[in-house]
């Protein structure tokens, strides 16, 4: 089928309607303390000052009865110097404020039920009209007609937009800290483990060096998993939202009790064990101070859950959750080979790439699924956010603080996935004893590409797939430390992540018992072990030594 070549310049010649963001400053009349409400609007209809202090303060003349499509809508006498606020629909922005204008108005509001649009027109009606337009939400009208009297006035600004808010810095400390952290710490217990498995140990300890290995297909099922969520969070989010945050509140209580515990069992205090019972959970008797601690991080949950849209302090709270899940994902999930850390960056580097620039060719709104989901759609009835993002309160005076984007946000998984690699570069630095060389590196490069993403923000002004940037940075500079040290191999391959006791021959002694009287003499397997011994020394325990035969032979 063949396109007319007139629709191809058609597409070319229609002019983008760009809306810009702005204030409308209420009061009541005569006092100059009042409140700033977020406007939209279209600079090509008329210009706002930059400043408040020199907007025009003029009377509103509510007329929310009327949608000002007809000249028997105007009232008698008109609006001389004033702003008539009137309802959207029933024609076009132009016919409104073309009718405003010729009775004297000096500007117009019009209040929307439904998504703040850019008040569009043609060339021709730009240039006849020289009086401001904007939209205003019916939210904001309802709450402008409790708070104001009906002498009130308004002042309409547009103040410029910082390249960057300082809310910035406080992002990129979490997350480059959430990640340094979760390295170090992940790499440090995995050492551990592998040369601290004939220690004996408590049930909770054990439970709590649990880890998961990733195999390629558990990556393909993942992706899977999370282009279906999205989509489906796309198009049913107020249905699907309320269970995310359920699911949110219990991961975030689990993150913050394998946080905590580890700083609470070195505290000696509620040692004791609850009574024998046959209660689930409870049969096993913890201890005291265990169920205290799962209480508070249960409470903390719960606190967050009640009071979550309360924007002055709640996102404290979110950003602890969330700092506190991600550190127990990197502790608990594990890539074993640079390959596989390789796989899951790459195929989640085109997974936030498709969902943020491709998206919105196909979607209604023009939007990207990615930044819309985590955003919260505007026509959403219940206006639930998700909670799987760290964010931060803008801090700077900003018109975008009071509409679409009050707050500044990062994703979990822009903290988690390049995390991971760095995770597998602390396990290969302690494996190859390289003075950490590779974890500090990947680390670094996290850091300037998280920087690289802000400054990619400021300049095109539109939401940005952060894994765009992060993996590059943290894949390219791992695998160049890996080239220069000539140790790729063995870095792609992840080869001396097996643990040193699974290689020991077994001892014949363990599996038949020496007949009594007769001394038990195998001097084999103790030079196998002090052979292994020597060649893989544990580094964070030197003082002590291997179990001799006879400790391990011993029974429980």
């Amino acid at each position: 089928m063949r396109v007319p070549l007139s629709l191809i310049w058609a597409a070319f010649l229609i002019e983008k309607v760009v809306g810009e963001y702005g204030m409308a400053h209420f009061s009541d009349k005569g006092k100059a303390k009042g409140k700033d409400y977020c406007i939209f609007f279209n600079s090509q209809w008329a210009r706002l000052p930059q400043d408040l202090n020199k907007a025009s303060r003029l009377q509103i003349y509510d007329l929310t009865a009327s949608v000002l499509c007809s000249p028997s809508e105007v009232p008698d006498g008109g609006f001389p110097n004033r702003i008539p606020m009137v309802m959207r629909g029933n024609c076009t922005f132009y016919e409104k404020v073309r009718l405003a204008q010729i009775n004297g108005a000096k500007g117009l509001l019009i209040v929307s039920k439904n998504r703040l649009t850019p008040p569009a027109g043609n060339k021709s009606q730009y240039e006849e009209i020289d009086i401001p337009v904007a939209l205003l939400s019916y939210s904001d009208m309802l709450d402008i007609s409790k708070t104001f009297g009906k002498g009130r006035e308004v002042a309409m600004y547009a103040p410029s937009e910082p390249v960057l808010d300082y809310n910035m810095v406080i992002i990129f400390l979490m997350a480059v800290g959430t990640v340094a952290i979760g390295g170090y710490w992940a790499g440090s217990r995995d050492s551990k483990k592998r040369y601290m498995k004939h220690k004996r140990d408590d049930s909770a300890e054990k439970q709590d060096e649990e880890t998961v290995d990733v195999t390629p297909i558990m990556i393909c099922v993942f992706v899977i998993m999370c282009c279906s969520m999205l989509v489906l969070l796309y198009f049913y989010y107020d249905r699907l939202a309320i269970w995310v945050i359920a699911i949110f509140c219990i991961a975030s209580s689990v993150g913050l009790y394998s946080c905590l515990w580890p700083f609470i069992r070195r505290i000696p205090f509620c040692k004791c064990r609850i009574p024998e019972n046959n209660l689930p959970y409870l049969h096993k008797r913890p201890q005291i101070r265990m169920l205290l601690l799962s209480a508070f991080c249960i409470a903390v949950s719960v606190t967050w859950a009640v009071f979550r849209n309360e924007d002055q302090w709640a996102w404290v709270l979110q950003d602890g959750l969330g700092i506190a899940f991600c550190l127990y994902m990197l502790k608990t999930i594990r890539l074993p080979t640079f390959k596989a850390c390789t796989l899951l960056l790459v195929v989640l580097f085109v997974y936030d790439v498709f969902f943020v620039f491709i998206t919105p060719f196909f979607t209604k709104s023009g939007e990207s699924i990615m930044v819309e989901v985590a955003a919260g759609p505007s026509d959403s009835s219940p206006h639930e956010k998700l909670p799987m993002v760290l964010k931060v309160p803008r801090l700077n005076s900003s018109p975008l603080a009071l509409c679409d984007r009050p707050f500044s946000l990062l994703g979990f998984g822009d903290v988690l996935v390049p995390g991971l690699l760095v995770v597998y570069c602390h396990r290969f630095d302690i494996l190859m004893q390289s003075s950490r060389i590779y974890f500090v590196a990947c680390t670094i490069a996290y850091g300037i590409g998280l920087l690289i993403t802000f400054v990619a923000l400021a300049v095109m002004q539109v939401g940005q797939p952060a894994l765009l940037y992060l993996v590059p940075c943290t894949l390219l500079t791992s695998l160049a430390v890996a080239l220069w040290r000539r140790e790729l191999s063995q870095f792609w391959t992840g080869s001396g992540f097996v643990p040193a006791i699974v290689l020991t021959p077994i001892n014949c002694t363990q599996t038949a018992a020496p007949p009594k009287g007769e001394p038990s003499t195998n001097p084999e397997p103790q030079s196998t072990e002090t052979t292994n011994q020597s060649e893989d020394p544990p580094p964070y325990l030197p003082q002590e030594t291997p179990p001799t035969e006879k400790e391990e032979n011993k029974p429980e």
